[in-house]
């Protein structure tokens, strides 16, 4: 099959547009109040981001990897997005500080705590130095600032939150992340004598690739279910700014000291409690997916003979093997949506699109790869059934996308892409 000559992007604006259209027809308009209040429901959270991630791998991280959104940061009051970064909670973006209030809105539901009072904590479990205090004089969960300890000026951010209802999501923040998905150099995952969870991570601002800027963090969720979420940096601002040291300023054991200090307990509990969901209608839930293990396992077992598989990990829908035939690593993906048929003519109206005896239509591609790495290629096999189950398995020539490619193709050909794609294993595995 001829190499794709379109550029790598080609048909994800609309594809994005589609699946946001769709997923934002399921709510109601007396809904804005507890999407505002309490962040989009889980479920949907995790459909956007899964539907993103079929493009090739763009939000494998978001799926896999740390970070996210925190319950409540999503969507402003009046509605309008914010920022949302997968390796950092939405909040305050630390400036060069000047310790001028800042006019930031309020939030329904967000914890109305004097910043001062933040700004002591963190100032005291940290080592001596000069802060320039973001909002000095106002409220939030969040303080922010940049700290100079005589080396070089360093963004520092510390956030305090709830973590999701569901086990699920606190846990993620606590786990360290797949190489295969982020770039970083050293993470640790602990659980602690009083039974909470730590991770202290040593990346970088983008995670899927390596920046100069560096972005080292501490995240604790307690036995209770609170999170305290500190990051900093080696430059006066997460983005924008230059380089001012080698590296953060606070070492991996400072961080953990600071998240774990005792002194931020009476201040988690100034934070309101979670806001009550509506419950969704039968109309308005999510259709299901297979679970992350049911989803490994069988890709697995429909790899050729004589590939090893190196690393391996999934969530609900999505599932990826590194493999290796001896002549170099190489990640294989997938996911499996249903219900997907009212945009399956944006997805398959183009490109070299086949259609089945049965009905099944079969999307071929072949392109460069979309991240960091040099020389890797990306092949994809993308179906889709008449009622709308739609099959993505991607390959590289490579075992993680960021990196250099380990050989000159992928270690799966298209046919065996479309076979695994294609295989009625798939349509059979249970629904939850």
């Amino acid at each position: 099959m001829p190499q794709n000559d379109h550029p790598q992007h080609e048909g994800f604006e609309e594809e994005l547009g589609a699946v946001l259209r769709r997923t934002g027809d399921g709510f109601a308009a007396d809904e804005r109040r507890e999407l505002v209040t309490g962040g989009l429901q889980r479920g949907r959270r995790r459909l956007v981001r899964r539907r993103l991630a079929v493009t090739g791998g763009a939000l494998a991280l978001a799926a896999i990897g740390i970070g996210g959104v925190y319950g409540g940061s999503l969507l402003s009051p009046a509605g309008a997005p914010e920022h949302v970064s997968v390796a950092a909670p939405s909040g305050p973006k630390p400036t060069e500080g000047t310790g001028q209030a800042e006019t930031v809105p309020n939030k329904p539901y967000q914890a109305q705590i004097p910043v001062k009072d933040l700004a002591a904590v963190l100032q005291a479990n940290t080592p001596a130095g000069t802060w320039a205090i973001d909002n000095l004089d106002g409220q939030g969960q969040h303080v922010g600032g940049v700290y100079d300890d005589g080396q070089g000026k360093a963004a520092v951010t510390v956030g305090l939150y709830r973590a999701s209802g569901d086990g699920e999501a606190g846990d993620g923040r606590v786990t360290c992340p797949s190489r295969v998905h982020v770039s970083f150099d050293d993470c640790t995952s602990e659980r602690l004598p009083n039974g909470a969870r730590l991770m202290v991570y040593q990346g970088y601002e983008y995670p899927d690739r390596r920046e100069e800027t560096k972005n080292w963090r501490a995240v604790l969720l307690t036995k209770d279910g609170f999170l305290i979420d500190a990051s900093e940096y080696n430059a006066a601002a997460e983005k924008g700014a230059a380089i001012s040291r080698e590296t953060p300023p606070f070492s991996p054991a400072q961080l953990k000291a600071l998240v774990t200090a005792d002194a931020w307990l009476p201040l988690l509990k100034q934070l309101p409690a979670e806001p009550q969901m509506k419950r969704p209608g039968a109309a308005d839930r999510l259709p299901a997916e297979p679970s992350g293990p049911v989803m490994q396992a069988t890709l697995r077992s429909l790899m050729p003979k004589g590939l090893t598989v190196t690393d391996k990990g999934a969530e609900g829908g999505y599932g990826f093997v590194v493999v290796d035939d001896g002549k170099g690593k190489s990640l294989v993906q997938i996911n499996v949506q249903p219900n997907m048929a009212d945009v399956a003519d944006s997805i398959f109206g183009s490109g070299d699109v086949t259609t089945l005896p049965d009905g099944r239509r079969v999307k071929l591609t072949q392109q460069p790869g979309e991240k960091s790495g040099a020389g890797v290629v990306w092949w994809t096999a993308d179906t889709i059934t008449p009622a709308g189950f739609r099959v993505v398995v991607s390959a590289f020539n490579t075992g993680a996308q960021h990196e250099d490619a380990t050989r000159a193709k992928p270690a799966l050909t298209m046919e065996q892409l479309k076979a695994v794609a294609l295989s009625p294993k798939w349509q059979k595995l249970p629904l939850k």
